[in-house]
């Protein structure tokens, strides 16, 4: 089974399985993984789905696009290779995808 692991910031795993199709958030959301609030249901608008992207993953999940941009520039832990979930449709080639959750969402 394909599977993406969140990380809290004090290191806590949350493995949870992919779903193909799916928005990386509604997954989180779909199996409580802690922060990841997704206030606004996924339209880009509020930032409590920010995801910090494991940098060996950057290239296979792709970086922001302008509309996360806008959200993630107001953010005070954004990273280089932070995504907003919502934002990110799930493939079956990102078996074993590994984000973080920052320190401000928990």
């Amino acid at each position: 089974m394909a599977d993406v692991t969140f990380v809290s910031h004090d290191g806590e795993e949350h493995v949870v399985p992919l779903e193909e199709g799916r928005s990386l958030m509604q997954i989180a959301v779909n199996n409580a993984v802690p922060g990841i609030d997704a206030d606004c249901g996924g339209e880009a608008a509020c930032g409590t789905c920010h995801v910090i992207v494991d940098p060996r993953w950057s290239d296979v999940v792709g970086l922001s696009g302008a509309s996360e941009e806008e959200m993630l520039s107001m953010n005070p832990e954004r990273l280089p290779t932070s995504r907003l979930s919502c934002q990110m449709t799930v493939s079956a080639d990102w078996d074993g995808l590994v984000v973080q959750v920052p320190e401000f969402q928990m």
